[in-house]
């Protein structure tokens, strides 16, 4: 082959022969040659694990007990069935939300990674801690569907992160997920940085229901998931379209939400 160009069969059947024998390697021999860093700050890790031990300790994981609508935790246990103050209230057009974690310095950096550098192997990860955090949203059938983004941003970005993470947790879940249920039909300010009420007034009409799909659907619950919740002014406007279409039950699901420390 020396002294003339490679034949396009002949490089495509060398490249088919190094991809089978990199697929062919032990797991242990591709990870000595390319050792596996922590996905938050690309340090090393111990064997099968996401984050380092320091990491995985910043990490501020939402547990029991919490409201059972609202998902925001209580500072002492209110006894079963107990309803935040938000909750009874403001009650939210959705049934149940959940969250992995609080949105602390380390989920910050986990959600940028994931959001901005293209890190599209965390979704798995981040699922799993989603996962891990509401159970009972699994237990039933329901349709996983992401909060979509408007076109000229999902341009500009070139990918969803909800997507990602309603891929991954569909893969994990086995309930289907659906990417084409709600659209973004007007684009929208970025709400980082906005009050509560400009966010609320940001997002109004932003959202609609593809009728077709709707008639497809698998089943009359939805689980809406997004990567951050703040406000919930997003998540709200999105589950009022639904209710609009007569969906009856509306779960939530998002890996982090911005929380007052109790």
């Amino acid at each position: 082959m020396s002294g003339r160009w490679i034949e396009k069969d002949d490089f495509l059947r060398h490249f088919s022969r190094a991809s089978r024998l990199m697929n062919a390697l032990p797991s242990a021999v591709l990870d000595r040659v390319f050792p596996p860093v922590c996905l938050a700050c690309d340090g090393p890790i111990i064997e099968n694990q996401k984050l380092c031990p320091t990491c995985w300790a910043q990490l501020d994981h939402i547990t029991a007990p919490y409201c059972p609508v609202m998902g925001l935790p209580f500072s002492v246990d209110m006894g079963p069935g107990a309803k935040s103050a938000e909750a009874l209230a403001h009650p939210p057009p959705y049934d149940r939300a959940r969250y992995a974690l609080r949105f602390n310095d380390k989920a910050r950096e986990l959600v940028h990674n994931l959001k901005y550098r293209d890190r599209h192997d965390m979704a798995r990860f981040c699922a799993e801690l989603m996962v891990r955090a509401a159970p009972e949203l699994w237990a039933q059938p329901g349709v996983i569907v992401p909060v979509p983004l408007h076109w000229q941003r999902k341009l500009s970005r070139r990918y969803n992160q909800s997507a990602l993470l309603a891929s991954a947790l569909a893969r994990q879940t086995g309930l289907p997920a659906c990417y084409d249920l709600v659209q973004r039909v007007r684009p929208t300010r970025q709400q980082v940085g906005l009050s509560a009420k400009a966010r609320t007034k940001n997002v109004r009409g932003a959202f609609a229901v593809n009728s077709e799909v709707l008639g497809r659907r698998q089943s009359d619950r939805i689980i809406l998931v997004d990567d951050v919740m703040t406000t919930g002014a997003t998540i709200t406007a999105l589950a009022k379209v639904l209710r609009s279409h007569y969906i009856k039950h509306i779960d939530v699901i998002c890996f982090a939400r911005v929380t007052s420390q109790p």
